[in-house]
């Protein structure tokens, strides 16, 4: 349960999805795992049925057209994590989560935009060789920041 007078939040969103499937089950996981809101940028998503807990009408969605559009509307004080395999990326297991942030997931086949890597104020990665699936890895980022805030 969320305890609305706790200071902090967190929403999680994905930049051009590539599957509808992908999209229900992050939301899904999103429900679960406390956040306050979920979003979409850009239009590569189609309405899904993954969504069984029907967290859309349990918490905000926003979307959003453009990553610039997205990021004009951070809300105020949220910090941008982006989830990526990068160099640049701090391992999960050492990062320490802000309390106001939102967390940026990429599709699989093209990952975060330059741009969006450029504008996160923090980049995250997994140990692992390969790239995961975006709502996996989006489940294991709010399990972490669960544990972590225990």
């Amino acid at each position: 349960m969320v305890n609305n007078l706790q200071q902090g939040f967190f929403g999680i969103g994905i930049q051009n999805g590539k599957t509808p499937e992908n999209l229900g089950v992050l939301w899904r996981s999103a429900q679960n795992m406390g956040a306050s809101f979920i979003f979409t940028i850009g239009n590569r998503y189609a309405k899904q049925a993954c969504d069984t807990h029907k967290a859309t009408g349990a918490m905000p969605y926003f979307h959003y057209n453009t990553f610039e559009e997205f990021y004009s509307n951070l809300p105020k004080g949220a910090q941008l994590v982006g989830v990526e395999l990068d160099e640049k990326a701090e391992p999960l297991e050492t990062f320490k989560h802000p309390r106001r942030c939102v967390y940026l997931l990429g599709a699989e086949d093209h990952g975060l935009s330059k741009t969006a890597i450029d504008k996160s104020h923090f980049l995250v990665k997994f140990k692992t060789v390969l790239s995961l699936n975006v709502s996996v890895a989006g489940s294991i980022v709010m399990y972490d920041r669960q544990l972590k805030s225990c």
